[in-house]
């Protein structure tokens, strides 16, 4: 079910409909390097979070990318690495291209044409397609559906939550809920000066979950997450937003990251709401690649 009414979910919640029986964190990544990383003056157009008049250090981003790779193996967590394509600069951000539910590959609907040519990619296909992944392709669709750019996922619950923005519209909403097999998906919309939920929402293995308030429209939205995950809900305030805090992502039940901006903007208490819930934080220096608008949640796509 697709609703825009949050009570319908926290009554799911209520009756047991919405259980978290299912795998709450991926069993790997994938990841796509920066090459000849610039900024993409299309995606700039509606991402807030960019400035072209900053200049890049492709070197420096393959460098940051390289660390983040190997901060995430080190956790112990399998990621599959594809090498990136210099004609299309947005690559390091794959979650929005490519997605996975237990069993399907799932690429994605762009909004802009430079992104439409990464979900054309024959070799991501290919891998998942050899792993026995059944592929849903909606990068032909007459749809706008960035996958988990604007579709935040509690994966333990296969519950959605979906904010709308000019990268998402009514028919990714639905193509994007079935594609996932989820059971339901909140639909809302977000603050006009955002582009994706996934900057300002973050479900952490399906046990709690850290939101920047005043980037949803609604403010039903916040209660209704207080309602699901209870006292573990993590708001954060404008700077810690500004600094990627909400493009988090856990990948264990315990294993937490995001970037080092992020880290060094949490508040003490903050920081300590995480550590007191059970989630280890791992950081790595992104400044580089977050010129580009997106953050490290934005460069992992999982795996189910």
């Amino acid at each position: 079910m697709i609703t825009r009414d949050p009570q319908i979910i926290i009554d799911a919640v209520r009756t047991g409909q919405l259980q978290a029986n299912a795998p709450a964190s991926p069993r790997g990544v994938l990841m796509v390097e920066p090459n000849n990383f610039r900024l993409n003056e299309e995606s700039a157009r509606d991402n807030q979070y960019m400035d072209l008049r900053v200049t890049t250090d492709p070197d420096k981003a393959l460098e940051q990318y390289i660390d983040l790779l190997a901060l995430i193996r080190e956790a112990g967590i399998p990621v599959k690495s594809f090498a990136g394509d210099s004609r299309t600069p947005d690559d390091v951000f794959p979650n929005n291209v490519f997605g996975t539910a237990p069993g399907r590959f799932i690429v994605g609907r762009m909004l802009h044409p430079n992104r439409q040519l990464e979900a054309q990619r024959q070799d991501i296909r290919a891998y998942f397609q050899g792993q026995g992944y059944k592929t849903i392709d909606l990068s032909a669709d007459e749809c706008v559906a960035e996958l988990t750019g604007p579709l935040v996922i509690d994966r333990a619950r296969r519950l959605g939550f979906c904010g709308m923005t000019p990268r998402v519209n009514d028919a990714g909403v639905r193509a994007m809920h079935k594609a996932f097999d989820l059971l339901y998906t909140l639909q809302f919309d977000l603050a006009g000066s955002e582009y994706h939920t996934n900057v300002v929402l973050s479900i952490l293995a399906g046990r709690a979950c850290v939101v920047h308030a005043g980037s949803m429209a609604d403010p039903r939205i916040p209660r209704t997450l207080s309602g699901i995950y209870g006292g573990r809900v993590l708001y954060l305030n404008d700077a810690e937003k500004a600094s990627f805090a909400g493009n988090c992502i856990a990948l264990t039940q315990h294993d937490l990251f995001m970037s080092q901006a992020a880290a060094d903007s949490l508040q003490k208490t903050n920081r300590a709401l995480l550590q007191t819930w059970g989630f280890r934080i791992h950081s790595a220096r992104l400044d580089e690649i977050e010129k580009a608008g997106g953050s490290l949640r934005c460069m992992v796509a999982e795996i189910y």
